[in-house]
């Protein structure tokens, strides 16, 4: 009885959000790509390690390390959107360095499970980084998301910068759906930043249409329909 309640409530939670949703979408069509949409740049180093990682001969191994590696990168750009204020430290040899301190606290929330795909090069980053778990898993005979599970950090809502990370979007209906959740809990769209190794350009454009007051963080671009190769790859299953 108690498992089938919460499935309900999840139920309900879902086909409130999709609602939600498709009158933000329906609203928001013909609004242009935002501003805040962020790519990394393309560098020789960059294209190095996504020649790898698309490489079908690359071994379980490097894969995991190379993505780890680019994963970081991608994590660092989006901490790039984090508010700074001005401090001054005393450096060992009695100097004055007027440098920058981070503004408030930062916290992750990881989709499941692509966005646990993430999760070491985020520990790499923010060691002490707070962590939030949400499972939206696709309707079989709509195709529609659902979601399945949450489980979010106290003070969510109070947090400076919240990163969404997911290794992959390709149509944008969990991502849209995630950045729903944080809504709800009271996170304001501009303290929101979305990072993903490669988004579907009919993705990205929903998502920043819907959300325009968020961030998203993007490594590649690609064709809307993708496979989610990436965390197969990196889980070995």
């Amino acid at each position: 009885m108690v498992v089938q309640y919460i499935e309900q409530i999840l139920l309900d939670k879902s086909n409130a959000h999709l609602a939600s949703l498709s009158k933000l979408e329906t609203e928001a069509l013909d609004r242009p790509l935002s501003d805040r949409a962020v790519f990394l740049e393309q560098t020789p180093q960059l294209r190095g390690m996504n020649t790898i990682l698309h490489d079908a001969h690359t071994g379980p191994q490097d894969f995991i390390f190379y993505f780890d590696r680019l994963g970081a990168l991608l994590i660092e750009r989006a901490l790039n959107n984090r508010n700074f204020v001005a401090a001054a430290v005393e450096t060992p040899y009695g100097h004055e360095y007027a440098g920058l301190r981070a503004k408030g606290e930062v916290s992750a929330v990881l989709l499941q499970r692509g966005g646990t795909a993430l999760e070491k090069a985020l520990k790499r980053v923010i060691p002490d980084c707070k962590m939030s778990h949400i499972l939206i898993e696709s309707n079989i005979r709509t195709a529609e998301p659902e979601l399945k599970f949450q489980k979010m950090v106290k003070g969510l809502e109070t947090h400076e910068t919240v990163l969404v990370l997911d290794a992959q979007m390709s149509s944008g209906g969990s991502a849209l759906m995630a950045v729903q959740v944080l809504v709800d809990f009271g996170v304001a769209q501009d303290r929101i930043v979305f990072a993903t190794y490669s988004a579907g350009k009919m993705g990205l454009r929903r998502l920043t249409s819907v959300f325009p007051g968020i961030t998203v963080v993007v490594c590649n671009l690609v064709e809307d329909v993708e496979e989610r190769w990436v965390e197969v790859r990196y889980f070995r299953c």
